[in-house]
């Protein structure tokens, strides 16, 4: 087996920092970002803003709500991150924000105290805008919004005021993929990069394992919208990202995260452009000893399949830090 060689330099181009507008600045200029505000909090009434679609009426319960959120978010944490993808925390950091609860039930999450015992504390808009506005005097490269998609509307007000108060960091949408079109409406123009995980290529290993109904279907709908708005990555002069799709893939054991049909699907129905972070870092979390496949870490031949199966699907702008990671986790 060849030893790991990151990809090349990307083929989508760089933008120059300077006269860098993250695409919130223009709707907040027109009007229309306190409108999107505005629908987004209707959505709340009758909740369609995850795939899901329980239509809760999260302005009075969070019975029947997969999420277990109201009308305000849950925030766990939030900080500058220096363990993302190099495009994203930079020298500075990625300025991430923690969501609790989750749309999503995956019983090997590393993160489970969050997502699924929903460890934090409700804000406000305004204490949410806050937050962001001090990633941004803490110098951070951007505003990562981790786990965002049960709290889109309430993401959008906050970004509202923000705006308002100055915030101009490119605003990335760290998500599951699990992510609703009317979500994904109201969102367009919003967000500079966009970064799903493509989970799964069966939808009845979703369902087994992340207890969530026809992923492939929606996952693949909402990254070809996702494209649709911001297209391919665009990395600027200093190595940062700045607008375009971020495509996040964990390997699984046992070939569970269906590689071949997901890398398939970018190359063929997406963009060989698309840049993609393959994750070698799975390890059994949570109740994932309960399910025999997923008990073991992955192994290092099943991340060298994965790799290749992306180059050979014509996909070569792959993450080189997570690539070097994968590399020196078994030496």
């Amino acid at each position: 087996m060849a030893p790991l060689v990151p990809g090349p330099p990307s083929v989508a181009g760089r933008a120059a920092a300077a006269g860098f507008e993250s695409a919130y600045r223009r709707l907040l200029a027109s009007g229309e970002l306190a409108a999107r505000a505005r629908l987004a909090q209707a959505h709340l009434e009758s909740c369609d803003l995850c795939a899901r679609h329980c239509r809760v009426d999260r302005t009075r319960t969070i019975r029947g709500a997969v999420c277990r959120t109201g009308a305000r978010a849950v925030v766990h944490g939030f900080g500058p991150h220096h363990g993302e993808e190099d495009v994203l925390r930079g020298w500075r950091g990625s300025g991430t924000i923690f969501f609790s609860w989750c749309n999503l039930r995956c019983v090997f999450c590393q993160n489970w105290e969050i997502s699924w015992k929903g460890e934090g504390a409700e804000v406000s808009a305004r204490e949410l805008a806050d937050m962001m506005l001090a990633l941004e005097r803490m110098g951070c490269h951007n505003i990562n919004l981790v786990s965002p998609s049960h709290v889109v509307a309430q993401v959008i007000e906050a970004l509202a005021l923000a705006a308002a108060g100055g915030l101009s960091l490119p605003l990335v949408y760290n998500t599951g993929g699990y992510d609703s079109p009317e979500a994904l409406a109201l969102l367009d123009g919003v967000v500079d990069v966009y970064m799903p995980d493509m989970k799964y290529g069966d939808s009845e290993l979703a369902r087994r394992y992340s207890h969530v109904p026809d992923y492939v279907r929606v996952n693949r709908a909402a990254i070809v919208e996702m494209h649709r708005q911001v297209g391919d990555l665009v990395i600027d002069a200093d190595g940062l990202a700045r607008r375009g799709l971020l495509v996040r893939h964990l390997v699984l054991p046992d070939g569970i995260a269906g590689t071949e049909a997901v890398m398939r699907f970018l190359a063929e129905e997406v963009s060989r452009g698309t840049y993609v972070n393959i994750m070698a870092q799975y390890r059994p979390c949570y109740r994932a000893e309960d399910y025999p496949p997923l008990a073991r870490p992955v192994r290092r031949e099943e991340v060298r399949e994965a790799i290749a199966i992306a180059r050979r699907h014509g996909l070569v702008r792959l993450d080189r830090d997570s690539l070097a990671a994968a590399a020196d986790r078994w030496r």
